[in-house]
Protein backbone atom coordinates (compact mmCIF):
# COMPACT_ATOMS: atom_id res chain seq x y z
CA UNK A 1 0.00 0.00 0.00
CA UNK A 2 1.44 3.75 0.57
CA UNK A 3 1.16 5.90 -2.29
CA UNK A 4 -2.05 4.99 -3.76
CA UNK A 5 -5.83 6.56 -3.46
CA UNK A 6 -7.88 9.18 -5.39
CA UNK A 7 -6.96 12.87 -4.85
CA UNK A 8 -10.37 14.82 -2.81
CA UNK A 9 -10.54 18.46 -1.77
CA UNK A 10 -10.04 17.26 1.20
CA UNK A 11 -6.23 16.24 1.02
CA UNK A 12 -3.50 17.59 2.71
CA UNK A 13 -3.28 20.19 0.40
CA UNK A 14 -5.60 22.99 1.74
CA UNK A 15 -6.08 26.42 1.32
CA UNK A 16 -3.33 28.64 1.78
CA UNK A 17 -1.24 25.63 2.77
CA UNK A 18 1.71 24.14 0.71
CA UNK A 19 1.48 20.53 -0.45
CA UNK A 20 3.50 17.88 0.72
CA UNK A 21 6.48 17.57 -1.06
CA UNK A 22 6.95 14.73 -3.07
CA UNK A 23 10.52 12.30 -2.81
CA UNK A 24 11.97 12.50 -6.50
CA UNK A 25 12.97 9.18 -6.04
CA UNK A 26 9.34 7.81 -6.26
CA UNK A 27 8.62 9.43 -9.99
CA UNK A 28 10.84 6.16 -11.01
CA UNK A 29 8.66 3.70 -9.21
CA UNK A 30 5.35 4.54 -11.17
CA UNK A 31 3.94 1.84 -12.21
CA UNK A 32 1.24 -1.29 -11.21
CA UNK A 33 2.95 -3.92 -8.52
CA UNK A 34 1.65 -7.27 -7.59
CA UNK A 35 1.53 -7.78 -3.46
CA UNK A 36 4.42 -10.63 -3.04
CA UNK A 37 2.47 -13.06 -0.03
CA UNK A 38 5.94 -14.64 0.58
CA UNK A 39 7.41 -11.39 2.15
CA UNK A 40 4.36 -9.10 3.03
CA UNK A 41 2.06 -9.44 6.49
CA UNK A 42 -1.36 -8.42 7.56
CA UNK A 43 -1.15 -8.56 11.06
CA UNK A 44 -3.40 -7.52 13.81
CA UNK A 45 -3.09 -7.37 17.90
CA UNK A 46 -6.22 -7.28 20.11
CA UNK A 47 -5.99 -7.17 23.93
CA UNK A 48 -6.92 -10.30 25.69
CA UNK A 49 -8.43 -10.72 29.29
CA UNK A 50 -7.81 -6.89 29.52
CA UNK A 51 -4.01 -7.62 30.09
CA UNK A 52 -2.28 -9.30 27.49
CA UNK A 53 -1.99 -8.93 23.65
CA UNK A 54 -2.48 -11.57 21.40
CA UNK A 55 -1.11 -11.07 17.99
CA UNK A 56 -2.50 -12.76 14.59
CA UNK A 57 -2.02 -12.45 10.47
CA UNK A 58 -3.61 -13.44 7.33
CA UNK A 59 -1.51 -15.90 5.33
CA UNK A 60 -3.47 -16.55 1.91
CA UNK A 61 -4.33 -12.91 -0.07
CA UNK A 62 -3.98 -10.76 -3.03
CA UNK A 63 -3.25 -7.25 -3.78
CA UNK A 64 -2.40 -5.01 -6.48
CA UNK A 65 -1.19 -1.39 -7.17
CA UNK A 66 -0.71 0.73 -9.01
CA UNK A 67 1.53 3.58 -8.00
CA UNK A 68 2.37 7.31 -9.37
CA UNK A 69 5.47 8.61 -8.22
CA UNK A 70 5.47 11.65 -9.38
CA UNK A 71 1.31 12.44 -8.19
CA UNK A 72 0.53 9.95 -4.97
CA UNK A 73 -2.96 10.96 -5.05
CA UNK A 74 -3.70 8.97 -8.29
CA UNK A 75 -2.01 5.57 -7.26
CA UNK A 76 -4.71 2.81 -6.55
CA UNK A 77 -4.63 -0.06 -4.13
CA UNK A 78 -6.84 -3.90 -4.18
CA UNK A 79 -6.47 -6.53 -1.48
CA UNK A 80 -8.73 -9.52 -1.02
CA UNK A 81 -8.06 -11.68 1.97
CA UNK A 82 -9.11 -15.52 2.09
CA UNK A 83 -10.45 -14.92 6.52
CA UNK A 84 -10.10 -19.06 7.19
CA UNK A 85 -6.05 -17.85 6.36
CA UNK A 86 -6.07 -16.34 9.86
CA UNK A 87 -3.68 -17.57 12.32
CA UNK A 88 -3.14 -16.90 16.20
CA UNK A 89 -0.63 -19.16 16.59
CA UNK A 90 -3.63 -21.39 18.67
CA UNK A 91 -5.59 -24.14 16.24
CA UNK A 92 -8.42 -23.43 18.84
CA UNK A 93 -8.81 -19.68 18.68
CA UNK A 94 -8.85 -19.24 15.50
CA UNK A 95 -11.76 -21.94 14.83
CA UNK A 96 -13.42 -19.40 17.42
CA UNK A 97 -12.55 -16.57 14.75
CA UNK A 98 -13.98 -18.61 11.97
CA UNK A 99 -17.20 -19.02 13.75
CA UNK A 100 -20.52 -17.11 13.76
CA UNK A 101 -18.98 -15.30 16.67
CA UNK A 102 -16.85 -13.91 14.89
CA UNK A 103 -15.47 -13.48 11.01
CA UNK A 104 -18.65 -16.41 9.88
CA UNK A 105 -15.85 -17.54 7.22
CA UNK A 106 -18.46 -19.80 5.34
CA UNK A 107 -20.81 -16.63 4.74
CA UNK A 108 -18.42 -14.44 4.21
CA UNK A 109 -15.41 -16.04 3.18
CA UNK A 110 -13.24 -12.58 2.01
CA UNK A 111 -12.25 -9.12 3.83
CA UNK A 112 -11.81 -6.64 0.75
CA UNK A 113 -9.74 -3.08 0.97
CA UNK A 114 -10.33 -0.61 -1.79
CA UNK A 115 -8.30 2.48 -1.75
CA UNK A 116 -10.22 5.80 -2.26
CA UNK A 117 -8.12 8.58 -1.03
CA UNK A 118 -4.37 9.28 -0.43
CA UNK A 119 -2.05 11.89 1.46
CA UNK A 120 1.75 12.57 0.58
CA UNK A 121 2.64 14.08 4.25
CA UNK A 122 6.31 14.40 3.05
CA UNK A 123 9.40 13.21 3.14
CA UNK A 124 8.31 8.94 3.31
CA UNK A 125 5.47 9.52 5.16
CA UNK A 126 2.14 8.89 3.73
CA UNK A 127 -1.76 8.21 5.18
CA UNK A 128 -4.50 6.16 2.53
CA UNK A 129 -8.14 5.89 3.29
CA UNK A 130 -9.62 3.41 1.49
CA UNK A 131 -12.96 0.91 1.82
CA UNK A 132 -12.40 -1.83 4.26
CA UNK A 133 -15.24 -4.61 4.34
CA UNK A 134 -15.96 -7.30 6.44
CA UNK A 135 -19.04 -9.55 7.47
CA UNK A 136 -20.58 -7.67 4.35
CA UNK A 137 -19.96 -3.97 5.98
CA UNK A 138 -17.85 -1.48 4.44
CA UNK A 139 -16.30 1.53 6.59
CA UNK A 140 -13.26 3.59 5.75
CA UNK A 141 -9.73 2.86 7.16
CA UNK A 142 -7.04 5.25 7.69
CA UNK A 143 -3.30 3.51 7.23
CA UNK A 144 -0.47 5.77 8.21
CA UNK A 145 2.65 4.40 6.31
CA UNK A 146 6.20 4.85 5.93
CA UNK A 147 7.67 4.06 2.28
CA UNK A 148 10.53 1.97 3.27
CA UNK A 149 12.86 1.94 -0.32
CA UNK A 150 12.78 0.31 -3.58
CA UNK A 151 15.61 -2.18 -4.95
CA UNK A 152 16.18 -5.01 -7.73
CA UNK A 153 16.10 -8.31 -6.05
CA UNK A 154 18.66 -11.14 -6.97
CA UNK A 155 16.17 -12.47 -9.03
CA UNK A 156 15.75 -9.03 -11.27
CA UNK A 157 12.66 -8.35 -9.76
CA UNK A 158 11.66 -4.09 -9.20
CA UNK A 159 10.46 -4.09 -5.85
CA UNK A 160 9.15 -1.53 -3.28
CA UNK A 161 8.08 -1.95 0.65
CA UNK A 162 5.58 -0.34 2.86
CA UNK A 163 4.94 -0.69 6.07
CA UNK A 164 2.02 1.09 8.42
CA UNK A 165 -0.54 0.82 11.03
CA UNK A 166 -3.89 2.07 12.30
CA UNK A 167 -6.52 1.11 14.46
CA UNK A 168 -9.80 -0.07 14.43
CA UNK A 169 -12.98 -0.69 16.55
CA UNK A 170 -13.92 -3.94 15.41
CA UNK A 171 -17.38 -3.49 16.60
CA UNK A 172 -17.96 -0.96 13.74
CA UNK A 173 -18.18 -3.75 11.76
CA UNK A 174 -20.20 -5.99 13.41
CA UNK A 175 -17.97 -7.87 15.37
CA UNK A 176 -19.37 -7.86 18.72
CA UNK A 177 -18.83 -10.94 20.68
CA UNK A 178 -17.02 -10.97 24.26
CA UNK A 179 -17.55 -12.42 27.57
CA UNK A 180 -17.23 -10.66 31.10
CA UNK A 181 -14.58 -11.07 33.20
CA UNK A 182 -15.14 -11.61 36.84
CA UNK A 183 -13.02 -9.04 37.75
CA UNK A 184 -14.88 -6.47 35.93
CA UNK A 185 -13.86 -5.77 32.12
CA UNK A 186 -13.98 -7.86 29.02
CA UNK A 187 -12.16 -10.68 27.38
CA UNK A 188 -11.53 -9.46 23.90
CA UNK A 189 -11.01 -5.56 23.01
CA UNK A 190 -13.12 -3.65 20.75
CA UNK A 191 -10.12 -1.72 19.95
CA UNK A 192 -7.83 -3.64 17.40
CA UNK A 193 -4.21 -2.62 16.58
CA UNK A 194 -3.51 -3.45 12.59
CA UNK A 195 -0.37 -3.55 10.96
CA UNK A 196 1.67 -4.01 7.62
CA UNK A 197 4.54 -4.96 6.01
CA UNK A 198 4.15 -4.85 2.46
CA UNK A 199 6.43 -5.73 -0.06
CA UNK A 200 5.41 -5.72 -4.21
CA UNK A 201 6.98 -6.69 -6.93
CA UNK A 202 6.59 -4.66 -10.01
CA UNK A 203 4.68 -6.08 -12.96
CA UNK A 204 4.36 -3.63 -15.81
Amino acid sequence: MGIFGRKTTDSVETAGAAPAAVNPDLAALTGDYTIDPAHTTLGFVARHAMVTNVKGKFLDFSGSLHLDGSDPAKSTASIDVTMDSIDTGSADRDGHLKSADFFKTEEFPTMTFRSTEARALGGDDYRITGDLTILGVTKPLTIDLEFNGAAKDPFGNERVGFEGKAEILRSEWGLTWNAALETGGVLVSDKIKLNFDISAIKSA
